[in-house]
C-alpha cells in the first residue's frame, strides 16, 4: 500500500498525545510499503511542534532526519534540507522550502519582508532582498 502521510498523522506518531489516533496512525505508516511526505506537511509538523509543544529547532530538525530515515518514507530531499538548513540557522523551516522552490522554479532572488529570513539566506549563498 502506498500513502500519503498528512501532518497530523505524522504529529500522531511521533508525540503520541492521543492513544487511539497514534495507534492508527502508527498501523497506517507500518503497513505502508511507501509514505509519501509533502513538503506541506513537513512545514505543518515543524510549525506545530515548535509553536505548540514548544520543541526545539535542534530536536525538530533531529525528528525530521529520523522521519527521514524510516523505511518507505519518500520526500522531496534537497527541499528538505534546505529547510533544515534554515531552521538549524535559527529561522522557519518553511523559509527555506519557499527559498528551494522559487530557485527551482527558475526564480533569481528571494523576496521578503521577514528581515531574519533574508539574513539567514544570504548568509547561506542565496540572493535574498527585503522589502522594505
Amino acid at each position: 500500500m502506498h500513502i500519503t502521510a498528512d501532518s497530523n498523522v505524522l504529529l500522531r506518531v511521533l508525540v503520541a498525545d492521543d492513544a487511539r489516533q497514534s495507534r492508527l496512525a502508527l498501523q497506517a505508516m507500518e503497513a505502508a510499503t511507501t509514505i509519501a511526505v509533502s513538503l506541506q506537511s513537513l512545514c505543518e509538523l515543524t510549525w506545530v511542534l515548535d509553536r505548540r509543544y514548544e520543541i526545539s529547532r535542534a530536536d525538530i530538525a533531529a525528528t525530521i532526519r529520523q522521519l527521514l530515515d524510516t523505511r518507505g518514507v519518500i520526500v522531496n530531499r534537497p527541499a528538505v534540507a534546505a529547510g533544515l538548513a534554515m531552521l538549524e540557522a535559527g529561522g522557519d523551516f518553511a523559509d527555506g522550502i519557499i527559498a528551494y522552490d522559487g530557485q527551482w522554479l527558475g526564480a533569481e532572488s528571494f523576496v521578503s519582508f521577514d528581515r531574519k529570513a533574508v539574513r539567514l539566506l544570504g548568509r547561506q549563498g542565496i540572493l535574498a532582498r527585503l522589502l522594505k
